[in-house]
C-alpha cells in the first residue's frame, strides 16, 4: 500500500487528534466539551488535508521566473478547502455557543442528559 505508517507523522498525529475529538464528542455529556471535541476533530481533518496537499520541492502556485509548468507548483485546492473549512468551523462554533448559552439560561445546566430530562418533563405537562 504506501510507506511506513509511523513514518508519516502528520497522518499519525491527525488520526490521534481525530480520535480524541471524536471520543470527546461521543462520550462527554457537557455541551461545551462536545463543541471543543468537534473543533479538535475538525483541526485533525485540516492537518490531514494540509499534509496531503504539501509536495516536497514544489513552490506555491504563483508564477515566478516564467515557470508555467504545473508540475513545479503545489495544488492549491487543499489550501482552499482548509480555509473554507476553518470559516465554516468558526461559524458553527459561534452558533453552537449561542445555542448553549440559551439552553443554560433556560435549564441552568450544561449536561445533555439533564436537559433532555427537563425537556421531556416539560412536554408531559
Amino acid at each position: 500500500m504506501g510507506g511506513n505508517f509511523f513514518g508519516n507523522y502528520y497522518d499519525v498525529v491527525s488520526l490521534l487528534l481525530f480520535g480524541i475529538g471524536f471520543a470527546i464528542l461521543i462520550i462527554d455529556r457537557n455541551l461545551v466539551k462536545k463543541v471543543l471535541g468537534l473543533n479538535i476533530a475538525g483541526a485533525a481533518v485540516y492537518l490531514f488535508l494540509a499534509a496531503k496537499g504539501f509536495v516536497e520541492g514544489r513552490a506555491a502556485p504563483v508564477i515566478v521566473d516564467g515557470i508555467q509548468d504545473a508540475s513545479a507548483y503545489v495544488n492549491p485546492i487543499p489550501a482552499g478547502l482548509i480555509l473554507t473549512g476553518i470559516v465554516i468551523t468558526v461559524s458553527v462554533t459561534a452558533f453552537s455557543v449561542a445555542l448553549i448559552i440559551n439552553l443554560f439560561k433556560r435549564y441552568e445546566t450544561l449536561d445533555l442528559d439533564e436537559i433532555m430530562l427537563k425537556v421531556s418533563r416539560e412536554e408531559e405537562e
